[in-house]
């Protein structure tokens, strides 16, 4: 750990000084590299996935699965991070004395990066790629269900560094998987600038409670959707299904639906159509609704325990709670939100104003699916995580939220 630590440290200059051009070659080796080592990629995975197997749930092995489908996803990842605009050296503001003392205010990179993810191989591509185009080292500590793939996908980055004329070191994995790697990476003053968790809230909670280098919060996601008494039925019940079954496995699926008592008794037996009686039907996974008093006395479910609406799920499950109006929702998301994404379904401009201004998390929707909550669906070509803090970055962290600023003054004897 602790060569690595230096060997990242040592390329922080290195890359730091890369121009544009530079950057976005060596990222480009990198998508290319990805291609051409996918069979060793997919190989290394199939033995991750086997090992996982029986003792990860069905959800939590999708987020691990790689395909030829998702490693070409991953390498037009790196290429639409390559394509957007280089966020170092930037010139955010400028204030000119009377004597004439020129001071600019620069966008520059923060250093060395280290991120702490769990089981989802695609995270180390994403990570790398936005470290480098904003001019950081990276380090990279993935979970141990993931080691393999994350070691076959960091052999290709580093090949294509290499290709590309680039320190290899700008891209550096943790090989051990165990507890104490993650903790010294918590504690490694003078060598992370940055550490960024990324995973569930047992991992978020230890890097935030025990980390002495400065750390962001990529927080779990317990997302809401809120109906309003106004709302297009059938608008609602496609955002629900999109936002609760397109991939349960992510943080920015929705975990709590909250249905306006004006409409339970119409809405609610449309939405156990929708997700357990067609989806049965059809083959796919029924949806376990987990319902409040009065959703009880509606539709048919699972009575809910007052956990069920502080837990993310990440599967198929749906905690249900009926309110009487914008008012109750946003009290209820108030007191069980954990920031990142919530959304109001209505067709009145009263209860979305309401909501929108009240609601405090890093993003809010009004007639729109959660799931949009992503670096490349927000136009940053991928993301290093979803910020639920509000300093120094929120939402999607892409390249902007991978850089800080410094004052350069330029001055010709100024003494003062």
């Amino acid at each position: 750990m602790i060569d690595m630590l230096q060997a990242a440290k040592a390329a922080k200059t290195k890359v730091n000084l890369l121009s544009s051009e530079q950057k976005n070659k060596a990222l480009l080796a990198m998508a290319d590299a990805l291609i051409q080592q996918m069979d060793n990629i997919l190989s290394a995975n199939a033995q991750d996935i086997a090992d996982a197997t029986g003792s990860i749930s069905t959800v939590m092995l999708d987020r691990l699965r790689l395909t030829p489908e998702r490693i070409e996803g991953m390498a037009q990842g790196i290429r639409d991070v390559a394509a957007l605009p280089d966020p170092v050296g930037l010139e955010l503001d400028e204030y000119i004395r009377k004597d004439g003392l020129a001071i600019r205010k620069v966008s520059c990179p923060i250093g060395v990066v280290a991120i702490i993810y769990e089981s989802r191989p695609n995270v180390t591509s994403d990570a790398a790629a936005l470290a480098l185009k904003s001019g950081n080292v990276c380090i990279l500590r993935g979970g141990k269900e993931a080691f393999r793939s994350a070691s076959a996908i960091v052999a290709a980055l580093r090949s294509g560094l290499q290709a590309a004329g680039v320190t290899e070191n700008a891209v550096n994995l943790v090989t051990d998987t165990t507890r104490d790697s993650a903790t010294k990476l918590m504690k490694a003053q003078g060598y992370v600038d940055l550490l960024i968790p990324r995973g569930g809230a047992g991992l978020i909670n230890a890097c935030v409670q025990q980390a002495t280098v400065p750390c962001i919060a990529t927080g779990t996601g317990i997302c809401h959707i809120y109906v309003e008494k106004t709302a297009d039925l059938d608008m609602a019940l496609n955002i629900i299904e999109n936002a609760k079954t397109s991939r349960p496995s992510v943080c920015n699926a929705e975990e709590v639906l909250l249905v306006d008592k004006e409409i339970a008794e119409k809405f609610l037996p449309m939405v156990y159509d929708k997700l357990v009686t067609h989806r049965s039907a059809s083959g796919q996974t029924p949806v376990e609704l987990r319902l409040d008093t009065t959703a009880a006395g509606i539709i048919p479910g699972t009575p809910a325990k007052p956990e069920d609406f502080d837990t993310e799920f990440l599967d198929y499950i749906l905690a249900v709670k009926c309110v009487d109006g914008v008012d109750e929702a946003v009290a209820h998301i108030s007191a069980h939100s954990t920031g990142h994404s919530e959304a109001i379904v209505t067709n009145s401009n009263t209860a979305k104003v309401v909501f929108t201004v009240s609601i405090d998390s890093a993003a809010v929707y009004v007639n729109a699916s959660t799931r949009f909550t992503d670096g490349g669906e927000f136009g940053l070509g991928c993301e290093m995580g979803i910020s639920t803090q509000k300093l120094h970055a929120r939402g999607p962290m892409g390249l902007r939220e991978l850089t800080s600023y410094k004052y350069i003054i330029d001055g010709d004897g100024h003494i003062r």
